[in-house]
């Protein structure tokens, strides 16, 4: 059974001067009663129709934890993170918030700022920048690191650059990309991180476009993980360039160093890195039957026990792990009431099924509570944004899904505003 439960620390904001707060949702199945005041008057209420819906005990497995009588999930990598990005869940974790050197696992924001230039429109795949001086004695063959082989003043299109950096790994690419779209490497690097606080990596700070060791170069797993699943949503036709297992320019082939590429099924990208102060680390995703599981790995002392540590987690994400759809697209998840409407409750629903990701063979409780800001006045919107509903396992957190009004609601008439009013202002002293 779901229990009734007060305020979540982090679930809503604090009130203000005059703001009623944040209000749990009603659950209809359930005995009416007062709900216990929390924090910043945000209520919150248990959620009856999971509990019907999910009558069998489920468990969760987050934050390295392990479920009782599943197989082991742990990681010999010193940090790690896998994700189901079906549910936004996180598997496994180990010290994934901890920042570390990326090698070229940084490429994979360099990679982030040219797809979102050709998106927008600034580039095309047809577009050709010239290799520097800088490019090709930083990153090409004098260098002695990895490389594309660009001849100095070569004229390169943006697609042979996108794939010398994705298939070829070449720091002579990131250069030549990176100064043809900023001027310079260091303009270049300020997009890197401006990109990088748009997409919420708290942890991770870049200072080149390509990986090489720098003081102030850090990346933390959880932010290479959330990363590659924007690369992945956003940009699906150029996320197939991670698939390519080879490539030729300027007559030399060389092979993708994600051997995970052909040998795991359905693995499609990213990025492999190696430096001797990061390891060897790579950010592996693959796609079974509409399931997608993304790793995120570094610190492995060398590329068979990196390609092995990352073929494993991606097996046991998707054998271990099972989804379970809780809600269908447009079905009712709670209502709430409305004030000084021509209704007095509206339905709340989600734009897409609600599932979570469960450990197989294993049993806990689901708990949900349904969070908003309240009280919710007319008029609403049809498909108006109203709250969240907040979904755990045994008190560790699942997901959060956002919840909008199933129809929209219309002022009522002046007497069914003034007794909202009135029953309002009693709600108030009695809460």
């Amino acid at each position: 059974m779901i229990s009734p439960s007060t305020r979540d620390a982090a679930g809503g904001s604090g009130a203000g001067s005059g703001d009623r707060g944040a209000r749990p949702s009603d659950a209809p199945a359930l005995p009416r009663r007062r709900p216990r005041r929390g924090a910043a008057g945000t209520r919150a209420r248990s959620f009856a129709p999971l509990a019907r819906l999910l009558a069998a005990a489920l468990f969760v497995c987050v934050a390295g934890g392990q479920a009782p009588g599943a197989a082991p999930f742990v990681s010999a990598a010193p940090y790690a993170i896998v994700v189901d990005h079906t549910t936004e869940t996180v598997l496994l974790e180990k010290n994934a918030d901890v920042p570390t050197p990326p090698a070229s696992l940084a490429k994979l924001m360099t990679v982030a700022v040219t797809f979102d230039e050709i998106a927008s429109g600034q580039l095309t795949l047809d577009t050709t920048f010239t290799v520097s001086e800088r490019a090709w004695r930083e990153g090409g063959a004098p260098s002695g690191g990895s490389t594309m082989f660009l001849p100095i003043d070569a004229q390169v299109s943006v697609a042979e650059l996108l794939r010398g950096i994705i298939v070829q790994s070449g720091n002579d690419a990131c250069i030549v990309i990176a100064e043809g779209i900023a001027g310079s490497v260091e303009a270049f690097v300020d997009l890197m991180n401006r990109k990088a606080r748009e997409l919420g990596l708290t942890g991770s700070h870049f200072a080149n476009p390509h990986g090489l060791p720098h003081p102030d170069q850090k990346v933390t797993m959880r932010d290479l993980a959330r990363l590659a699943g924007r690369l992945i949503a956003r940009h699906p036709d150029l996320y197939a360039l991670f698939a390519e297992t080879e490539y030729t320019y300027n007559k030399v082939q060389q092979r993708n160093r994600n051997r995970l590429l052909g040998s795991v099924p359905g693995a499609d990208g990213l990025k492999t890195g190696h430096t001797q102060e990061s390891g060897y680390g790579i950010v592996a995703s693959a796609l079974r039957d509409g399931r997608r599981i993304t790793v995120a790995i570094t610190g492995l002392t060398s590329s068979r026990r990196r390609d092995r540590e990352a073929r494993k987690l991606i097996e046991l994400g998707f054998r271990g792990f099972e989804v379970r759809t809780l809600f269908d697209p447009g079905e009712t998840i709670a209502t709430v009431s409305v004030y000084g409407g021509e209704q007095g409750r509206v339905p709340l629903v989600a734009q897409q099924a609600v599932r979570v990701t469960l450990a197989k063979g294993s049993a806990s409780r689901l708990d949900a509570k349904v969070f908003y800001r309240g009280p919710v006045e007319a008029p609403v919107a049809d498909g108006a944004a109203i709250g969240t509903l907040r979904i755990a396992a045994d008190g560790r957190p699942l997901r959060d899904v956002p919840l909008y009004a199933a129809n929209a609601v219309a002022p009522g008439s002046l007497p069914s505003r003034a007794w909202d009013a009135a029953a309002d202002l009693v709600l108030r002293h009695l809460w």
